[in-house]
């Protein structure tokens, strides 16, 4: 997996991109969480559960399905006061999906684990991306702290870092550009 720093700035990235309005710390702190969220399955772990488990490490916290359930509870949690299936509630929803199931496609293209069950329950298997050019993270805060660590950070500035900046920045740009011809000229 890339490390929570990667997914939660990948989510952040999205959300910039997503949106151009002044959002409240509350969006970017669940956009941000709603990213790591699907890691919170390595409590799997203390359980004895077995990795490759449907609720094992990437197994149902990394689905498509838990990304569509977390975005719905995200809505119903967060954004009460939008007027439900509203234009604003479909964008919102399809979001803060975005944000969470940006996590098990990240991890899809690391090079260690078990790969990602995207379609768990319905169908166990586990995936990654025909190419896997992200190091796998370390579980756990102390293995940042050595040589491996380095490595995993150094791979994962150059393929999720440098990638979401530069649509940030797209993001941004495109939105000058656009905003500089709407704008009324002043006489």
């Amino acid at each position: 997996m890339p490390s929570a720093f990667s997914h939660a700035f990948a989510a952040v990235a999205l959300g910039k991109t997503y949106t151009g309005e002044r959002m409240s710390w509350r969006f970017w702190v669940l956009a941000a969480g709603s990213a790591a969220m699907p890691d919170f399955d390595v409590i799997s772990f203390r359980f004895g559960i077995p990795y490759e488990s449907m609720l094992g490490h990437r197994g149902l916290t990394h689905s498509l399905l838990f990304a569509v359930f977390w975005a719905l509870l995200a809505m119903f949690w967060e954004f009460k006061y939008i007027a439900p299936f509203s234009k604003r509630w479909w964008g919102l929803l399809a979001f803060f999906f975005m944000a969470t199931a940006s996590h098990g496609v990240l991890d899809a293209f690391t090079d260690g684990g078990e790969g990602v069950g995207f379609f768990v329950p319905f169908n166990a298997t586990r995936y990654f991306f025909p190419w896997t050019p992200i190091e796998v993270s370390p579980i756990g805060v102390g293995g940042f702290f050595s040589h491996r660590g380095w490595v995993v950070m150094k791979s994962e500035f150059l393929y999720v870092w440098l990638p979401f900046a530069g649509l940030w920045l797209a993001a941004w740009i495109w939105r000058r550009m656009v905003w500089a011809r709407l704008k009324p000229q002043q006489n």
